[in-house]
């Protein structure tokens, strides 16, 4: 058993190109093989999220705070509050961030494949595709 207590691993800025805006990231747990887990706790401020990208065996985001959002490529931008759960199917392309105006945090949870691969970053979300108008 291993016990990580809080403040012992330090929180990691996130940057360009795989992010826009200010996003922290904090790690839960990378657990060694034969496990798949990842997992980090992710605080995005007003505006900011992450570039689109895949995960080869999904994702699912435990939304902890604030109000967020998520978007599948050509499926309309969804808003989510605190206490929401997303699954993400495998390959499917996607991003998620923080709404306009307000702050959000999740935990991110998804799983390496045998290559050790647990997410592909693409291009970013451009101020267009993050200012649509949420639906669906």
């Amino acid at each position: 058993m291993d016990i990580f207590t809080c403040g012992s691993r330090p929180s990691k800025r996130m940057a360009a190109p795989s992010f826009t805006g200010t996003v922290w990231q904090d790690p839960v747990v990378q657990a060694p093989a034969p496990a798949r887990i990842r997992s980090a706790w992710v605080r995005f401020e007003p505006g900011a999220r992450t570039a689109w990208h895949t995960h080869p065996l999904g994702q699912t985001l435990a939304i902890v705070s604030g109000v967020g959002r998520v978007q599948t490529w050509e499926g309309p931008i969804r808003e989510v509050r605190a206490g929401d759960t997303v699954w993400i199917p495998p390959g499917e392309k996607h991003w998620h961030g923080a709404a306009p105006g307000h702050a959000m945090e999740h935990l991110a949870m998804q799983e390496a494949d045998e290559s050790g691969e647990h997410v592909k970053w693409l291009e970013p979300v451009t101020d267009e595709q993050y200012g649509a108008k949420p639906g669906g």
